[in-house]
């Protein structure tokens, strides 16, 4: 059976990419998709860890070619997800994250419209401001034009399947969590995963297999 397509976006700031490093941490049955960027690093940041950091002349040679599973001109820059970081896992079974904004959000959802979506807002934007400046990587410049996208960004919200306020991060990450197991759960879900079962347990005279869960 395919894997699940987990969407995850915020506006900047919002803690999304903190929450998403703890929840890969508990659950590494999860894929990460790591995007492709055209900005410089930021301090800390490492090539094929945090992004695939690529020219922007590479990037546009990239969507020519059809390279993308979905990107978007964000803050400046250009960012995507690569096809061959999706799909073949998905094939496979194996859930796949992407930690993208909007705009590739919807790109995705028009694509696979089955895909589960989660917005991460802040507890309030001077909360959201506190922790651009806390991060101690933007310019002036950066964190003004970062939070007057901010409002436009969470306006979006309602695209979602699931909302988590990160005011409380050990919360976040539970509420994220439990979206991922409920997610897994679901009728159709667990109908492809256990076809077997059921037709044994709904069929007379055929003993139901054992510990399939």
């Amino acid at each position: 059976m395919r894997g699940t397509l987990f969407i995850v976006a915020a506006p900047s700031g919002a803690g999304k990419s903190s929450i998403v490093n703890a929840v890969l941490a508990r659950d590494p049955s999860i894929a990460l998709s790591v995007s492709f960027t055209s900005r410089a690093p930021r301090p800390g940041e490492r090539h094929a860890e945090h992004y695939h950091f690529v020219s922007a002349e590479t990037f546009l040679e990239m969507i020519a070619a059809g390279d993308f599973f979905e990107h978007a001109y964000v803050h400046g820059d250009w960012k995507g997800t690569a096809r061959q970081s999706v799909e073949p896992l998905l094939a496979q079974g194996r859930d796949v994250l992407l930690e993208i904004d909007w705009q590739g959000a919807r790109q995705v959802r028009a694509k696979m419209p089955d895909a589960v979506g989660v917005f991460i807002l802040p507890p309030s934007r001077k909360a959201l401001e506190e922790r651009m400046r806390a991060r101690g990587q933007d310019s002036e410049e950066t964190i003004a034009r970062r939070l007057a996208a901010a409002r436009e960004e969470m306006s979006h919200y309602g695209e979602f399947d699931y909302v988590i306020v990160n005011e409380h991060f050990d919360t976040a990450v539970n509420e994220m969590c439990a979206i991922f197991t409920a997610s897994r759960l679901r009728r159709d879900v667990q109908v492809a995963r256990h076809s077997r079962l059921l037709t044994a347990l709904l069929t007379d005279g055929v003993e139901a297999p054992g510990s399939l869960f």
